[in-house]
């Protein structure tokens, strides 16, 4: 792969391209496969009272009879102590999938219920709202649209004045959200989106995290980038909306940021990015200093407290910022300066070491908002040497075979900047991990080792005799035998002789 020129290395055009185009691929992979992991979900309140949660009150299955009874006990009951009572049976009783079936398949049982939604006694309106709450929470889209004629009436109630209601219609329209397209369909031209953007001025934090919440599930729908998300029309369009400064607002780091809102709206806007529909229009709002103050932030308070949560915005936050960094935007209005180098870098190493010792399954988020920074940055690549942190990034090596392979991607981008990086990489602990990788069974991990290998042995012809004295040849007669990686490990064995 490299010829021997005037005593050094240098890469033949061909190959140089060769080994860009593999690694562009193995970033466009990478980008795919994160922008598609979504958190689809369902969430369930339960709030009830001891009395009901008692051991001798386990809610039964009911009968088509029972719940024939309880409708027509709910709504012509003599008292409303009654009529309550008979909605908290039915209630309960929807809790199992079977009495859920029973109840869409009784006639005229949603009519019945949607009236005494729209009643003018609170209580009743509440246990009713209960009602579609547990039908809602099921996985069978034929009871999501069921609740369609209640979906217009939730809608309208989220401009009510109950906090606890509100709470309740937003977490009910979430899982309604991402159970059906028909129930999307329905809720888009009623006018779903500006309800929501109102909900946003709620000084409420658990009406803010059940709207996080029910916007994500918006933004997680199959048409969402087509029809939801983009600046086509006012009325359904979440970047029309003042939804996107809203968010940021949430997100920014002070006394007034909530943790479990930031999470919600932190996915929010991951999803949102995700969708690749305006990106330039976030990062013109400011979403990359905004993200990058809040990693500060992050890793601050990973430094103050002991608490596991943290890793919970830490994961979007990450996200969020890894993907931006891939638009062209980021070039055209500074976003490398909004994230201040060295600080930024600091801060994810901090998060770094958090995560490997409290959730290891963090890091490859972490390492791959780090292969992003340093991807095409020599700035932030300057920043890794001069904290010194390349011996912590190999001390991730061992975690995994995915964190191998990222770990040894990020160092890749630094050898690639030229020899005045490789000459900070080389002589250090470098070659005994690069030694040890290759001894790994996993090819990707190997292929990678090779890469890197490949680079310094152009920008760092010292780094050859060094290998060879290491028995780096006998390294690489172990995979010469492997099809994916025999012209590499060739090309290497060659180049090492030569040298």
């Amino acid at each position: 792969m490299w010829s021997r020129r005037q005593g050094r290395l240098r890469p033949t055009v061909c190959a140089v391209e060769e080994l860009r185009r593999r690694r562009r691929e193995q970033e466009a992979a990478l980008r795919k496969a994160r922008r598609e992991q979504q958190l689809v979900s369902k969430r369930l309140l339960r709030e009830d009272a001891p009395e009901e949660a008692g051991e001798g009150c386990v809610a039964a299955i009911l009968g088509e009879a029972e719940v024939q009874q309880f409708l027509r006990q709910a709504q012509r009951g003599a008292e409303e102590k009654e009529r309550e009572g008979a909605l908290i049976s039915l209630r309960r009783g929807l809790q199992h999938p079977e009495t859920q079936q029973t109840f869409i398949q009784l006639e005229g049982s949603m009519r019945t219920l949607v009236g005494l939604l729209t009643s003018n006694q609170a209580l009743l309106q509440l246990e009713a709202a209960r009602c579609l709450h547990e039908l809602s929470h099921s996985e069978q889209s034929t009871i999501a649209e069921a609740c369609l004629p209640a979906t217009s009436y939730l809608l309208t109630y989220l401009s009510g004045h109950s906090s606890d209601f509100i709470e309740l219609c937003l977490y009910t329209l979430g899982n309604l959200i991402v159970e059906s397209e028909a129930v999307r369909r329905q809720l888009l031209p009623q006018g779903i989106v500006p309800a929501l953007a109102a909900c946003i001025q709620s000084p409420h934090v658990a009406v803010l995290e059940a709207l996080g919440y029910a916007l994500s599930q918006l933004l997680q729908a199959k048409e969402a980038p087509e029809k939801i998300i983009p600046l086509a029309s006012a009325s359904s369009s979440i970047l029309a909306s003042t939804l996107p400064q809203h968010m940021l607002q949430m997100l920014q780091p002070g006394p007034k940021l909530n943790p479990g809102v930031a999470v919600e709206f932190a996915w929010c806007l991951h999803y949102i990015i995700c969708s690749q529909v305006s990106n330039p229009l976030l990062i013109g709002h400011g979403a990359l200093s905004t993200l990058g103050l809040l990693l500060l932030d992050l890793a601050g308070a990973v430094q103050r407290t002991e608490d596991a949560g943290l890793e919970l915005l830490a994961c979007p936050v990450l996200r969020c910022l890894s993907n931006l960094l891939t638009e062209a935007a980021v070039e055209t209005v500074g976003g490398q300066m909004q994230l201040r180098d060295e600080r930024v870098v600091a801060a994810l190493f901090i998060l770094l070491q958090f995560f490997f010792q409290k959730q290891p399954s963090l890091l490859p988020e972490g390492l791959w908002l780090l292969n992003n920074l340093t991807a095409n940055s020599p700035s932030f690549c300057t920043s890794l040497l001069s904290l010194d942190l390349i011996e912590p990034l190999l001390q991730l090596l061992p975690v995994s075979n995915v964190v191998s392979v990222m770990v040894l991607t990020v160092l890749c981008n630094v050898a690639e900047k030229g020899p005045a990086y490789c000459q900070r990489l080389w002589p250090g602990p470098l070659l005994p991990a690069l030694l040890h990788t290759l001894a790994f069974s996993d090819t990707e991990v190997v292929g990678q080792s090779l890469e890197l290998l490949h680079l310094l042995f152009l920008y760092q012809p010292e780094a050859v005799q060094v290998f060879l004295q290491q028995s780096g040849l006998q390294a690489l007669e172990r995979h010469q035998e492997e099809a994916q990686l025999q012209d590499r490990v060739c090309a290497l064995r060659q180049t090492a002789l030569q040298g």
